[in-house]
């Protein structure tokens, strides 16, 4: 049986290179990780061969681009988005509200008010999970909507960004490789995201990697880049890992429910490009960087699409923590608020 898993595992790596080359022969945006991803769900639902997810795989491939978008913050880098911090507050609270959407259309199709609550929430899968547990919410469900939504804006954001936006405002980011201090910073990144995974803390090989990288980068001043690959290998694991929670009986399951989900998805990704381009307007900043930046997506995958289309990857990843704190921090309260009033 073992013997046969590790097949698997090969397998699952396998599938996801030849994807992820046949991506990027077409120019396919963050093709690495779009690639990965749609050939194992396309293997997994189209074949009987259920690939499982590398051991490991998906956090190995957090932690190096978690240091990558660590080595984009630069002292004058953090200093814009510090004076611009009202506003990344005031956009990171307009998408955590924009989920009301989600919760009605999902109380429109028969859900508890736990499970819509929690399925329409933009943090992270394991999270909301959690939370939802802890409120009566049904657990699938809410599995399933949180791993819909991250599908549909890493298969839709960075396409539309590059076939209809363009590629941005070149931003300059000329890192060298220094292996000096990567050999000091891969360590102690991997070190601080077991201390954060042991507080049980969100999201900890991505945030634990990028924090070290961000203080590294800021305190010395640094102009390090990781080596040429390390980002694609980083995008392939992270496909690899996205596309092994999805087959044909995930797509069966509540045909109502998951439509809803993707029309909630749909409706937040355009209040949020609508709410970005009042506040660019009102400011200097990019619209792409901030439109990027509330897209109800995950941190790694929204920074990464941003370092592809030469963004400012430090904006998005401000906007997304930012959103994340907000629904960690306030959804449960909200939650139980909402619940005890409908009593």
């Amino acid at each position: 049986m073992a013997d046969g898993r590790l097949k698997l595992y090969w397998a699952t790596g396998l599938v996801g290179l030849a994807g992820g080359y046949l991506a990027s022969l077409v120019g396919w945006p963050l093709p690495w990780m779009v690639g990965s991803l749609l050939a194992i769900i396309l293997v997994r639902c189209l074949t009987p061969w259920q690939l499982s997810e590398i051991p490991g795989g998906r956090k190995c491939g957090q932690w190096i681009i978690g240091i990558g978008i660590g080595l984009h913050f630069t002292p004058a880098v953090v200093e814009q988005v510090a004076s611009n911090f009202g506003l990344i507050f005031c956009g990171a609270l307009i998408t955590s509200v924009s989920s009301v959407v989600g919760v009605w259309l999902l109380r429109r199709t028969g859900e508890d008010r736990a499970t819509a609550f929690f399925s329409s929430m933009p943090g992270g899968s394991g999270e909301m999970v959690n939370l939802g547990a802890r409120n009566g919410a049904v657990l699938s469900q809410v599995a399933a909507a949180q791993s819909l939504r991250v599908l549909a804006v890493v298969l839709c954001v960075p396409a539309l960004f590059k076939f209809l936006l363009g590629n941005g405002v070149p931003l300059t980011h000329t890192g060298s490789v220094n292996w000096g201090w990567l050999l000091l910073i891969c360590p102690l990144g991997v070190l601080l995201a077991l201390v954060w995974q042991r507080l049980k803390q969100p999201n900890p090989w991505l945030f634990g990697p990028l924090l070290v990288a961000a203080v590294a980068s800021v305190s010395a001043n640094l102009q390090v880049a990781l080596p040429d690959g390390a980002s694609q290998i980083g995008q392939w694991l992270i496909g690899s890992g996205l596309g092994c929670h999805f087959n044909r009986a995930f797509f069966r399951r509540a045909p109502s429910f998951l439509g809803r989900t993707l029309i909630a998805t749909a409706l937040t990704m355009l209040i949020a490009g609508a709410a970005a381009y009042v506040l660019s307007v009102m400011t200097d900043l990019d619209l792409r960087s901030l439109t990027l930046g509330m897209m109800p997506g995950g941190i790694a995958e929204m920074s990464l699409t941003a370092e592809t289309l030469q963004l400012s990857v430090p904006l998005v990843t401000a906007l997304q923590v930012m959103r994340l704190l907000f629904v960690l921090f306030l959804a449960e309260p909200l939650f139980r608020h909402w619940d005890k009033r409908c009593d």
